[in-house]
């Protein structure tokens, strides 16, 4: 066991002294330590303060922490400083894939193959964890996020790509939900190999995204939608550029420049506590627009920046990929429309469907079940894709894979068979 209390006071004695190196580097000329050399400097001072506590615990008589205990004293201390604390662990464990903690003291655990589990707490006291929560919002994503009363909600990226939304003052305790990114480098081929994707649609796939279809990924919360956008993502030529546009980083694009090495990332910035600086996703949709992009990438719709992003795909942008919440492929349209109703814009719903059936090409549904019959196994797989075919007063579309007994197969022929040929798709050849 941890002594959290030593590692609390200890981060604040190595933060205290890394902060007297930065400046007498400054104050000697000195260039900014680099963010990995200042961690090897940190890993230093770790190792003489926890020398020192050893000195000092013999010298009043007391037994000095052992080995295995000062390394652990020392993994805190550096998750303290470059992590996430006692959340940590939990980050590096490649099985997990939910983290939701209600209080400090409630911690639920999701995993892989389905377990839920009740976990230690992450922290002392729900100040404690608010104080956390505030200086990951400090540091992570393109600015700094205010997380307390005037800011009771926040959303952002954590430094391994795991997606944090915390919420105060509006719920009892604090409460804090992180979605874990456990595939960040992801390919169609790994989705087809874990049973995601049939090697059909995944082919399918592969081929919409060579022949620049605009492509829409809905389905539920934790459904894989994200994960699948990268996939998709992946599959474009490394000479195109990409800009991305997302509320909180998430997509990491720009992290594997051997994949995509021209990529620009676009986060929504909040108001500050004036109420300026506000700087909404439509409004980067729009500007990415400027940015001379072969693709622009919306991570996900929630509101208003649909009108522009529908606007975007019907103007030359090609090959655009976003993602929307939605129960069901067909549901996607009307989701759509009820944003778009909420846009400055206005657009009544015959013109919304007239915008839907101009911009996007397919609508690919992703779901997740789990299987409680084969021992609460959580499985993802996509059940559907629909064809937008045309517009008659309302989105015309036709269900080109269906849900079968292995997984999503062919069931109405596509309208853009031709197109997808050139590229090398032809059905029925899986």
């Amino acid at each position: 066991m941890i002594d959290h209390a030593l590692v609390k006071r200890f981060r604040q004695e190595v933060g205290d002294r890394l902060a007297h190196q930065r400046r007498l580097d400054a104050a000697n000329g000195l260039a900014p330590m680099t963010g990995e050399d200042e961690r090897q400097f940190a890993r230093a001072l770790i190792s003489r303060v926890l020398e020192e506590h050893a000195r000092n615990e013999i010298g009043l008589g007391r037994t000095p922490p052992t080995i295995e205990e000062e390394e652990g004293l020392a993994a805190g201390i550096h998750a303290a400083l470059f992590g996430v604390g006692r959340l940590q662990p939990l980050l590096d464990d490649t099985e997990i894939e939910n983290i939701d903690i209600n209080g400090c003291d409630r911690v639920f655990v999701s995993y892989a193959d389905g377990r839920e589990e009740i976990h230690d707490p992450v922290a002392e006291s729900d100040d404690e964890l608010i104080e956390l929560i505030q200086i990951l919002a400090a540091y992570s994503g393109l600015s700094s996020r205010p997380f307390d009363t005037a800011n009771p909600q926040l959303d952002l990226r954590l430094p391994d790509g795991s997606r944090l939304s915390a919420v105060m003052d509006v719920t009892i305790r604090p409460s804090v939900s992180i979605r874990r990114a456990r595939l960040g480098k992801v390919f169609l081929s790994d989705l087809i190999g874990n049973h995601t994707l049939t090697p059909e649609v995944g082919h399918f796939l592969q081929c919409a995204v060579a022949a620049r279809k605009n492509i829409m990924i809905a389905g539920s919360t934790n459904a894989g939608k994200t994960t699948l956008l990268r996939a998709l993502a992946n599959e474009i030529s490394p000479t195109e550029r990409l800009i991305t546009v997302e509320r909180a980083l998430e997509l990491g694009l720009d992290q594997f420049p051997e994949l995509h090495p021209n990529v620009v990332a676009f986060e929504q910035r909040l108001p500050n506590s004036e109420g300026q600086g506000e700087i909404t996703m439509a409004e980067l949709v729009r500007r990415s627009l400027r940015m001379n992009p072969s693709r622009v990438i919306v991570g996900e719709v929630l509101g208003d920046e649909i009108v522009t992003m529908l606007n975007a795909m019907t103007q030359g942008n090609d090959g655009s990929l976003s993602t929307i919440h939605a129960n069901s492929s067909m549901e996607v349209f009307n989701r759509i429309a009820t944003y778009a109703l909420q846009a400055g814009e206005r657009l009544p719903i015959e013109a919304t469907h007239m915008l839907i059936a101009g911009a996007i090409d397919f609508v690919v549904f992703i779901e997740k079940r789990n299987e409680y019959e084969r021992g609460g196994t959580l499985r993802r797989y996509v059940s559907s894709v629909r064809e937008v075919t045309g517009c008659d007063g309302r989105v015309l579309s036709s269900e080109a894979f269906t849900l079968g007994p292995g997984g999503a197969v062919p069931h109405a022929p596509l309208s853009c068979l031709e197109e997808l040929a050139a590229h090398g798709y032809h059905p029925g050849s899986w």
